[in-house]
């Protein structure tokens, strides 16, 4: 009999590890424009070219990704995202480092979808906003102690030092994903193998709640990125933060939502989803324009702050995306999932482009024009409001 916990908490860790390699560039922004003497516009395309490669990938997994045994498919998927994290560290030049994050994407990419496919397979729509927000309590653990860890040993040692750990950690999960997991084919009962890639495309695009869930994706994780690349920056360079002080704000952030994010999974499964995303939604418009228009000020002040951003962001994901993933029926869930995925890397590679075109660095080494991405954050995800109430749950969830 298959052990779901066993599997819902390696998928959480597996999580863990792919969030904390994702978001580490964020937090070290200020080392790499040091390091590298870049713009905060190159910048910006460091974070893109890994979510830009990762839309690539998804985006082919989307025609073949419910083919594979999900097993194998997460094995292949980790072990190139585990080596491509650990040759990060190998990388002298910006642009090799770019060259390598790309690659590292295209593997990357398809770990959020089959880990949100795994999930869906093995909870039925009533329990998954608790199995989803124990996955999602992978990004708390992961702002609590992978990145907070990751900028300590960047800070006391190099910035190579994280990928290192990271990557190696990451070989060792995949020992555990071969020897612990079953085979995974009881979406196979309800594939029909004989469809095109034509077939494929025309199964989401004639279903219009598929359409619309991805679209809700999209433009949740659009609106939700455009603030994020700059806030440790901005809190470095603007509110007079050090580069250790900021591993408080992950590490208190992220014990925040060890909490928070189960519980409103819980509330999610008792109330219903639309009554939570609006709350948190509503909510966590005070933390965003706090954080873009903060000035001079303490370390308790500032990360309370983005505590409470952290809380009501994450908040506002859990019942989103237990509702997106029920948007699709098994039969093509995992070509759904791929496209979810694809479309919400391209969102944050969109995102990071239009950041970086927006903010700049004044000659006191400043960041300028941030408060103008937190107002076009919030007015971009208040329209997912109307997206959400139109969304259904498909017939075998």
């Amino acid at each position: 009999m298959v052990n779901r916990k066993l599997i819902l908490y390696t998928l959480a860790v597996i999580n863990f590890t792919h969030i904390v390699d994702s978001m580490l560039i964020m937090p070290m922004g200020d080392i790499f424009i040091e390091e590298f003497q870049i713009s905060a516009h190159k910048y910006s395309y460091l974070i893109m070219s890994y979510a830009f490669a990762a839309f690539l990938s998804s985006g082919l997994g989307f025609f073949f990704l419910d083919s594979f045994d999900r097993k194998k498919a997460l094995l292949f998927t980790y072990i190139g995202f585990s080596v491509g994290t650990f040759a990060c560290a190998f990388a002298d030049t910006y642009e090799l480092l770019v060259g390598i994050r790309f690659l590292t994407g295209l593997f990357g990419g398809f770990i959020g979808a089959l880990v949100l496919s795994i999930v869906s397979d093995l909870y039925r729509f009533k329990e998954r906003g608790a199995a989803i927000g124990i996955i999602f309590a992978a990004f708390s653990a992961a702002s609590a102690l992978g990145i907070p860890i990751g900028l300590y040993l960047a800070v006391m040692g190099s910035w190579q030092t994280p990928f290192i750990v990271i990557g190696s950690l990451g070989l060792i999960i995949t020992l555990l994903i071969f020897f612990l997991f079953p085979k995974m084919t009881s979406h196979f009962e309800s594939v029909d193998k004989s469809r095109s890639m034509l077939d494929t495309i025309k199964t989401l695009i004639s279903d219009q709640n598929q359409v619309i869930a991805l679209l809700t994706g999209f433009i949740i994780i659009l609106g939700h990125f455009l603030i994020i690349p700059f806030i440790s920056p901005y809190m470095i360079k603007n509110v007079g933060l050090t580069q250790l002080e900021i591993s408080y704000q992950f590490f208190f952030g992220g014990i925040a939502t060890i909490f928070s994010g189960p519980l409103v999974g819980r509330f999610v499964d008792k109330i219903g989803v639309f009554k939570v995303f609006l709350t948190m939604l509503i909510l966590s418009t005070i933390p965003t324009m706090l954080i873009v228009t903060l000035p001079k000020s303490n370390l308790v002040l500032a990360v309370s702050i983005v505590v409470l951003f952290f809380v009501t962001a994450s908040g506002r994901m859990i019942p989103a995306n237990t509702l997106i993933s029920a948007a699709a029926s098994q039969e093509n869930r995992g070509s759904f999932m791929s496209m979810k995925s694809a479309l919400q890397q391209l969102a944050i590679a969109l995102a990071s482009l239009i950041s970086g075109l927006i903010i700049f660095i004044n000659p006191a080494g400043e960041f300028e024009n941030y408060p103008i991405l937190g107002i076009l954050s919030i007015l971009i995800l208040s329209t997912t409001i109307l997206l959400i109430r139109k969304l259904k749950v498909a017939k075998d969830n």
